[in-house]
């Protein structure tokens, strides 16, 4: 049995590309960006910046409902980096997202992110990763 067998489908989406990094990518009925190579100077969204605002948005997402499980208001903010590099087999993403709960003791932010880390399905997809660090 895999996962999806397993656990019951709240929501699917479809992304769609065409075009590479020269036209659009789209979510139908939805979101439609230009996208572009981050290496040519022209207007467009890459990749880089999609991963860093979908780690940046589920993660602060995931924290704001942990903040609100301990009547706290919702505080946190998560600013993540994309860096892209060669490697010898083409590119790689390094990945850095840097955490942030103000009103909080570092022990429980600490404690916050970690619970964050564990429910976030973005955090959960790339936590395996040796490239992606999240910190406080």
């Amino acid at each position: 049995m895999n996962l999806m067998e397993k656990f019951p489908i709240l929501y699917t989406t479809r992304a769609i590309n065409e075009d590479g990094l020269q036209g659009r990518a789209y979510v139908p009925d939805g979101l439609a960006v230009p996208v572009a190579s981050p290496l040519k100077d022209v207007p467009g969204t890459n990749p880089e910046q999609l991963l860093g605002l979908a780690l940046s948005t589920c993660l602060n997402a995931t924290l704001a409902a942990i903040e609100g499980e301990h009547n706290q208001p919702h505080q946190s903010r998560v600013v993540t980096t994309v860096s892209m590099s060669r490697d010898r087999f083409g590119y790689q993403f390094f990945v850095d997202a840097q955490v942030t709960i103000p009103e909080v003791d570092p022990a429980t932010a600490s404690h916050w992110l970690a619970l964050a880390e564990q429910r976030c399905p973005v955090a959960k997809l790339l936590g395996g990763s040796t490239s992606v660090k999240i910190h406080l």
